[in-house]
């Protein structure tokens, strides 16, 4: 009797954090947060730097101006004139600080509100008092603050305005390369004539930028990588071309040879050769993408069963549901090719029971071996690739997973949790349309 493995609590995972946004990670995202930046910080340094000047001239002018007024003052006070107006001893409104500046015996201004009006004081000591004088400060704190809105306003226009250039200028840019990531992306999926023929890269006397260069080498790997899978299918179409002669022949002299145990392993190998040059054939088929889809709706258990039944091994089949059966429009023959070499390679590399299952338009075929090698679950077959010993998957898988992108299904390798591979493979279900006749049959 089996044990089972006691269940280990799993720890709750922390809670994330905020994610941003996926448009914040785009390139010319980034460079709108660093421009704008690097312009606020270039208006605010100038503005600093341009109100700074601009009021220590202000304020060293009236400074100037009351301190002349604060000599007048002084003459007067000192011959016992009449003090001019908005002059006096201990004058109310002054500010303690310069009061208390003056008292010490030092001359002094500052600028204060007085009845709510910007004003310049200066003192000056006179008798252990503070003999102060004040003059009108509007006009000087309203040319600073226009000056500020002008700093202000004058920012924000540079810096909408460096926006705007900054966006077009990264738009180029960001065009090219999303062009370049769609032709890498059309590349990858299979399609080795796609180029990006940046015109940068067709005329050498252009001075070229980065993105040039990189779409130069990419079209440059196309063009070479192009050319080794052509010559690579060449190659695998013309060795079964050429083996298809003698191991005809073979097969012919084979058939004549005296029936025993030798006659039989004889025919047994000149079989298998003869299935191995067809499969290779096939494949450059598949890679040379000239294959023509016939598409029909058929009903999918029926033509699993059978499929099953041809190919005489013990594979149970299970039709999950009750309802109508379930139509799919596909090509008749690549579909029976596909689940054959599923099934085949379902006994060949696992273990019994192997079980084919139709639920709705998804066909499971799952063994109880050891499971798919994790190259295979990760980047899906590889034509002769093994995992030492006899453990491999030759070209049976590699044809399922071709016809399978030639007839639009989706054919996914994984491994069971409790053991055992599981191919599955996910066909377009047939919707039948409101004007057609119910009584409409499968192959119609």
């Amino acid at each position: 009797m089996s044990r089972r493995r006691p269940r280990t609590s799993r720890s709750r995972s922390p809670r994330r954090g905020l994610r941003m946004p996926a448009w914040t990670a785009t390139l010319a995202w980034k460079s709108a947060v660093f421009i704008t930046v690097m312009c606020c910080v270039l208006a605010a340094l100038l503005g600093v730097l341009v109100h700074t000047a601009v009021t220590r001239q202000t304020v060293g002018h009236a400074r100037e101006k009351a301190l002349a007024r604060l000599t007048a003052v002084t003459a007067s006070y000192e011959a016992g004139e009449a003090l001019p107006p908005r002059s006096g001893l201990d004058p109310p409104g002054l500010p303690a600080p310069l009061r208390a500046l003056a008292v010490s015996g030092k001359r002094g201004t500052m600028v204060a509100d007085h009845l709510g009006q910007p004003t310049m004081w200066a003192a000056a000591p006179a008798d252990g008092r503070a003999l102060a004088t004040r003059t009108d400060y509007s006009q000087s704190a309203r040319t600073i603050k226009g000056l500020d809105r002008a700093i202000i306003g004058s920012s924000l226009l540079a810096i909408g305005a460096t926006l705007l250039a900054g966006a077009f200028a990264v738009t180029r840019v960001t065009r090219r390369l999303h062009q370049t990531a769609r032709v890498a992306r059309r590349i990858g999926a299979g399609d080795l004539d796609a180029r990006v023929n940046d015109p940068r890269t067709a005329d050498p006397s252009r001075p070229q930028d980065e993105v040039a260069i990189v779409a130069g080498a990419l079209d440059t790997m196309a063009s070479t990588l192009q050319r080794k899978l052509q010559t690579e299918q060449r190659f695998t179409a013309d060795v079964a071309h050429e083996l298809r002669t003698p191991l005809t022949g073979l097969s012919a002299a084979a058939e004549l040879l005296a029936p025993g145990r030798p006659s039989e392993l004889v025919q047994d190998r000149v079989r298998a050769m003869r299935a191995l040059t067809e499969d290779l054939l096939e494949i450059s088929r598949l890679d040379a993408r000239t294959e023509l889809v016939d598409l029909d709706v058929h009903e999918l258990a029926p033509l699993a069963e059978r499929v099953v039944s041809a190919s005489g091994t013990a594979t149970e089949v299970r039709v999950a549901g009750d309802g109508p059966p379930v139509r799919v429009e596909t090509d008749k023959r690549r579909l029976e090719r596909v689940l054959g070499n599923l099934i085949s390679n379902a006994h060949r590399h696992g273990r019994p029971p192997v079980v084919l299952t139709v639920d709705g338009p998804v066909v499971t075929v799952r063994d109880h071996g050891e499971g798919f090698p994790d190259y295979l679950t990760a980047a899906g077959p590889q034509r002769f690739r093994t995992e030492g010993g006899s453990k491999g998957h030759g070209l049976g898988l590699t044809i399922a997973a071709g016809q399978a992108g030639v007839m639009g299904a989706e054919l996914v390798f994984e491994n069971a949790p409790d053991g055992g591979a599981v191919a599955r493979l996910t066909l377009p279900e047939y919707v039948r349309l409101d004007e057609e006749p119910p009584g409409t049959g499968a192959g119609t």
